[in-house]
């Protein structure tokens, strides 16, 4: 499959394989992948095109569609809360090197906050590039499709998160997600909040669908479209649209 590589700034690269993006962050004495496409095998000959320094590897969390390339790297970052996710949900390898709430990578010159944003997965990061005022958010805040059912992800957990990450809001400019629209303004995480409040709350239609074969029910509102299990409002009833 045909990758579309574009040039954000001098030292970063966005990856877009029809829809499931990854990124390339440089900064004066390594650079990171954020994540490693779905189709994709070769991202790090991807990277070494655009970069003589050492590549490594993180992944905002374990599904399928990041992790494409993860067989290049015999170690990668991830939150260990997602190796359940990623070695028995898709049969992933290679040994993970934990990333926690609050590590900074330092790329040289270039410091990289990690953020854990659990309830799309157990253990979704989002990742902070302060001093360009940027955030790399994997799949939890974008304005496509959210994926929210199986046993693996919870819809509160998933708004505590976002909660938090609004507390970064004044850090960055731009959000950058792997689906959806690229870039986003930090005003999406409060909309996801309110909208994820209205599903939880018995305010949205919901629609059936299948996805992979697996009955969903899509909750479509302003904000994105939210693909659960069921209809969640007997499930919690504290949260309202506050």
């Amino acid at each position: 499959m045909p990758v579309k590589v574009s040039q954000i700034d001098e030292k970063t690269w966005e990856f877009d394989e029809e829809g499931v993006r990854f990124f390339l962050l440089v900064g004066t004495e390594k650079a990171l992948l954020i994540d490693s496409g779905m189709m994709t095998k070769n991202a790090k000959e991807l990277a070494g095109e655009r970069t003589s320094l050492p590549v490594f590897l993180l992944n905002t969390h374990g599904d399928r569609d990041h992790i494409g390339s993860n067989g290049q790297f015999a170690s990668f970052y991830m939150n260990p809360a997602e190796c359940s996710n990623y070695y028995r949900g898709n049969h992933g390898a290679g040994a993970v090197v934990p990333v926690w709430d609050g590590d900074v990578l330092d790329l040289g010159g270039r410091p990289l906050l990690i953020i854990a944003l659990p309830g799309h997965t157990p253990g979704s990061i989002a990742v902070l590039d302060e001093k360009n005022r940027r955030i790399f958010t994997g799949d939890p805040v974008q304005d496509g499709r959210i994926f929210m059912f199986g046993v693996q992800r919870e819809m509160h957990a998933y708004r505590h998160s976002l909660l938090r990450l609004q507390q970064f809001a004044d850090r960055f400019d731009e959000i950058y997600p792997s689906h959806g629209t690229c870039p986003v303004k930090p005003e999406l995480i409060m909309e996801l909040f309110e909208a994820s409040g209205r599903i939880l709350a018995g305010d949205v239609p919901g629609r059936r669908m299948e996805m992979f074969g697996t009955p969903v029910t899509a909750y479509d509102t302003e904000a994105a479209t939210f693909l659960c299990d069921e209809v969640p409002s007997l499930l919690f009833t504290g949260w309202g649209n506050k």
